[in-house]
C-alpha cells in the first residue's frame, strides 16, 4: 500500500505546483493546464476519500455522466433501451442541464454525455456541450453515427467545443454490423464519419477527437485487422476495442479470444469469477443524471430503481449530501455484495472494472490527447 501512496502524493504535489494534471477515461488522456487551486484541491480530497469511503463526501464530483436523451433510433441487441428501460423516456431540457453545471461545474473535470439512448436526438446537445466547455469541463459523447448527414449539422458539433466523439462501428459489413446494431445502416455511418473528418479539416479544428469504437463480439472479432485499416483510411484519430458486457448471461455473443472477453471465467468456461473487493468509486466522485433530472447511483441503474433525488425539486448539493446517498455509501463500504445493483454489475467480476479494464485496446493514429485545457 505504501508503494502506491508515495507516487500518488508526489503526483499531487507536482499538480499543485504546475497546476496541470491528466485525467484518463476509456484509455483516452485528457490534459488540463492552468487549473484553479480550488478545483485541484477538490480532486485530491475526493481521491483521499477513496481510501476510507466515508458516508459524507469530502468533495464534489470530479466526473459526471449525463443522459441527454433516453430514446434511440436503433434497436441494439441486449441494450436496455431495446429490452425495456421500465421508466419514462424523453430528453433533458437545456435549463436542467445548465442549472446542474452552474451548481457543480467549477469542480468537474469531465462529463460523459450519454447513458441510455442516442445523445444526438436531443436538439440542444451542442448548446449543452458549449455551455459546459465555458466552465473548463472536458466533454465526451458517444453516437451510433446516423445523424451526421448535413455539413451544417456537423459544423455545429465541431464548433461546440466537444473534445471526444465516439462513433460505434461494430463491423465492417452490413451483415456483421446489423447483428448487434439492428435498424442501422453501415454506409450511413461511414458517410457521416467521412463528412465529420472533412469538416474538421475544413474548419482547421483539432477537435473533436474522433474515435471509432468496436464492441468486440464473436461475430466481429475476426474483422478487427480490417477495421484497423478502415479506420486509418477514414482519417479518424483512434480505434478502441471495448469488451462486450453479456447482460442476462447471454454467452452467444462472447468472442472466442479470451483476451477480448470482459470477464475472467472459472474452469467450466461459463462461470464468471467474482471479485473480493469492488473497485467502483462512483458513489464518491461520479454520479449519473438521467434525462428527467434523476440523480442515480451508476449507469447500471438503467431502470432508475436507485435514484437519490431529482434536480427538478432539489439542488444537487442536497442530493449529494442527502440521507439516501450517505446510506448507499455506508452500505457499499460495509457490504457491497448485499446491494442488488452492485452485486450484479460489471465491477463485481474480475476483468469488469470500468476504470481500467473494459477497453481491451486503443490505437491512436494522430495526437494522443483530445485537447489541452488552459482554464479551469
Amino acid at each position: 500500500m505504501l508503494e502506491d501512496v508515495i507516487p500518488k502524493a508526489f503526483r499531487a504535489l507536482r499538480a499543485f505546483v504546475t497546476r496541470r494534471t491528466t485525467v484518463v477515461c476509456d484509455r483516452i488522456p485528457f490534459e488540463f493546464r492552468g487549473l484553479p487551486l480550488k478545483k485541484l484541491l477538490n480532486l485530491y480530497l475526493v481521491h483521499a476519500a477513496f481510501w476510507v469511503k466515508p458516508g459524507r463526501p469530502w468533495g464534489w464530483p470530479t466526473h459526471m455522466q449525463i443522459e441527454p436523451e433516453a430514446r434511440c433510433n436503433l434497436r441494439c441487441v441486449v441494450c436496455p433501451v431495446t429490452t425495456g428501460l421500465g421508466r419514462p423516456i424523453g430528453r433533458m431540457e437545456l435549463g436542467v442541464f445548465q442549472k446542474l453545471i452552474d451548481e457543480v461545474g467549477e469542480y468537474l473535470f469531465l462529463i460523459l454525455l450519454w447513458d441510455w439512448g442516442e445523445p444526438f436526438l436531443n436538439p440542444d446537445l451542442c448548446e449543452m456541450i458549449a455551455y459546459a466547455r465555458k466552465k473548463g469541463i472536458m466533454m465526451m459523447t458517444s453516437t451510433n453515427g446516423h445523424l451526421f448527414q448535413q455539413a451544417e449539422q456537423v459544423d455545429r458539433v465541431i464548433r461546440s467545443g466537444l473534445n471526444v466523439l465516439i462513433v460505434a462501428l461494430d463491423g465492417i459489413t452490413q451483415e456483421t454490423y446489423e447483428l448487434y446494431r439492428q435498424g442501422g445502416d453501415i454506409e450511413t455511418v461511414l458517410d457521416g464519419i467521412r463528412l465529420l473528418v472533412a469538416r474538421k479539416r475544413a474548419l482547421k479544428s483539432n477537435t473533436p477527437l474522433v474515435v471509432i469504437r468496436l464492441v468486440v463480439m464473436k461475430q466481429n472479432e475476426a474483422e478487427i485487422p480490417r477495421l484497423r485499416e478502415l479506420a486509418r483510411s477514414l482519417g479518424v484519430d483512434a480505434l478502441s476495442l471495448k469488451t462486450f458486457n453479456p447482460y442476462d448471461s447471454d454467452l452467444a455473443l462472447l468472442p472466442k479470444d479470451p483476451r477480448l472477453r470482459r470477464f475472467k471465467h472459472a474452469a467450466d468456461g461459463t462461470t464468471f469469477l467474482r471479485r473480493r473487493h469492488n473497485p467502483c468509486l462512483h458513489l464518491w466522485h461520479a454520479p449519473i443524471v438521467h434525462w428527467n433530472g434523476a440523480v442515480c447511483m451508476c449507469t447500471y441503474d438503467s431502470h432508475e430503481e436507485h435514484a437519490f433525488g431529482n434536480l427538478h425539486d432539489s439542488t444537487f448539493r442536497s442530493i449529494w449530501h442527502g440521507d439516501l446517498y450517505r446510506a448507499a455509501r455506508r452500505q457499499f463500504r460495509a457490504n457491497w455484495e448485499g446491494m442488488a445493483l452492485c452485486h450484479e454489475c460489471s465491477y463485481a467480476f474480475e476483468g469488469g472494472s470500468c476504470i481500467d479494464e473494459i477497453i481491451a485496446d486503443i490505437e491512436f493514429f494522430g495526437p494522443e490527447t483530445p485537447d489541452k485545457e488552459c482554464k479551469g
